[in-house]
């Protein structure tokens, strides 16, 4: 059985794995068989992910994951430049409160990274982007910025959704060549180069973005099975 917060994590995950869709129904019936928990606890769920903006109620329809306007996804790569160039900001030059220095963060995101390689290789199409997108929270995390983890977490599975909805052209490997490129410049020690890279790559990902809206299919059951690589919530 399910709690409340693990529900609205795996809906989370599946959206970053690219599982869910934007405009893809959340039938309460279903999700509780899914999670064989009471239907009053999945819509406990949902609120809470509709206060966080990846879910909407319908009128006589019932919860779907939203669906961002472009305005929406505008916003929210350009809220993503805001976090992660202050996580990249000088400052952070300084050990981090762990005591982890520059180097020790690079090797712990190049793990990372080889396992973004992997899912590319083997074209794993799911667990490929939910690496990809996990990276920037990896980022925050052994940077030491624990209380933007959640907040990076969530900006990065709104662009998810614009990615998604939109079409983006941006190549899995290409992402992980910039993502590369941001932890050389970690290695170096150079954090305003990583900076530069990084605000680059959030470009790069949100010029990708199409006017074209793909077909949706209803496949909740399959959307929402577990993300490899998916850390569980502290």
């Amino acid at each position: 059985m399910s709690t409340q917060l693990e529900i609205a994590q795996r809906v989370v995950e599946s959206i970053l794995a690219q599982q869910l869709a934007p405009g893809q129904r959340l039938g309460e019936q279903e999700l509780a068989d899914l999670f064989q928990v009471s239907r009053t606890m999945v819509r406990e769920a949902l609120m809470q992910l509709q206060a966080r903006g990846f879910v909407e109620v319908r009128p006589r329809k019932g919860w779907y994951v939203v669906e961002p306007s472009m305005d929406d996804a505008r916003d929210a790569f350009s809220a993503r430049r805001i976090v992660e160039a202050g996580i990249l900001a000088p400052p952070a030059t300084e050990p981090t409160e762990e005591g982890r220095p520059l180097q020790q963060v690079a090797r712990s995101l190049r793990r990372h990274i080889e396992q973004e390689r992997l899912a590319i290789q083997q074209d794993d199409a799911a667990t490929r982007a939910f690496m990809l997108a996990d990276f920037h929270v990896c980022l925050a995390e052994n940077l030491g910025h624990r209380l933007l983890c959640d907040v990076l977490r969530d900006l990065t599975a709104r662009t998810t959704l614009a990615a998604t909805l939109y079409q983006s052209t941006h190549d899995a490997r290409q992402s992980c060549d910039e993502h590369a490129a941001i932890v050389a410049a970690l290695e170096a020690g150079d954090l305003p180069l990583a900076r530069r890279r990084m605000l680059d790559h959030i470009g790069h990902v949100e010029r990708a973005l199409s006017a074209e809206v793909p077909q949706r299919e209803d496949r909740l059951r399959q959307a929402l099975s577990p993300v490899t690589g998916a850390r569980k919530t502290r």
